[in-house]
């Protein structure tokens, strides 16, 4: 097949060189399932000759499928390299023939979605009927009006009762249960481990007192008796500690 002359199409028309390849294929009624790869290295060389376009980051890619076609025209040209020819060959037309099924499948979308844009009517607004146009028997009333009394129920904030087992707890520190054990120690100096939780009025009370009086004997402002029956309180370590 004669040489044509260079074609004048910028880089930028195709999409890449596959798209190049597939559209010299088709111009020069070529056959992808056996490329005539000296024809077709022919025309793409003669392509980029006459393009315009200087992108070099388009060029890279349009030259590096050049470099692969030299290649392979070279190995077709070494003797007994056949196989690795037809190779190079087949993995090419593969390449082309998938390339060339996407294109078919783009194109299709592309018309599918050109004519949505054309033939979809403007959203219009519908009308509601407020009116309710369904009927009931008598028998379902009742029903529906126990329904909605619970629903009600339901709706309304709920009573002060349900809240009284948390509100009601009172919350003690044990910084006021140090005090107080001061004080009554500055009473009685010496009292029984009992005695010391006996006017306590509920749990966090009772847990508060026990942690104050584990705080006091750190401090040692008070200590337990081996038999752990008496807290003794000392005012001879505060006397000295206020000295020093």
């Amino acid at each position: 097949m004669p040489a044509s002359a260079p074609l004048s199409f910028r880089l930028s028309d195709f999409e890449g060189p596959l798209d190049l390849l597939l559209h010299l294929i088709a111009k020069h009624k070529l056959n992808i399932l056996d490329i005539e790869i000296s024809e077709l290295l022919a025309q793409y060389l003669a392509f980029l000759d006459g393009r315009e376009d200087k992108d070099l980051e388009v060029q890279s890619e349009f030259l590096e499928m050049a470099a692969r076609l030299v290649h392979i025209k070279t190995v077709m040209l070494l003797p007994r390299h056949e196989e690795e020819a037809d190779e190079l060959k087949t993995e090419l037309a593969g390449e082309l023939m998938e390339y060339q099924v996407c294109r078919a499948l783009a194109a299709k979308l592309y018309r599918m979605a050109d004519e949505n844009r054309v033939f979809v009517r403007e959203p219009i607004e519908i009308g509601s009927d407020p009116t309710y146009m369904l009927t009931h028997p008598a028998s379902v009333l009742p029903e529906a009006l126990r329904g909605l009394s619970v629903k009600a129920v339901r709706r309304q904030p709920a009573p002060r009762e349900a809240f009284s087992g948390i509100v009601s707890k009172r919350v003690v520190s044990v910084s006021s249960r140090i005090i107080h054990l001061l004080r009554r120690f500055y009473r009685t100096p010496r009292i029984g481990f009992d005695e010391a939780f006996s006017d306590q009025k509920g749990r966090s009370e009772l847990v508060a007192t026990f942690l104050a009086l584990l705080e006091l004997i750190k401090g040692g402002r008070v200590t337990v008796s081996e038999d752990g029956s008496e807290i003794e309180f000392h005012r001879e370590r505060e006397r000295r500690a206020g000295g020093v």
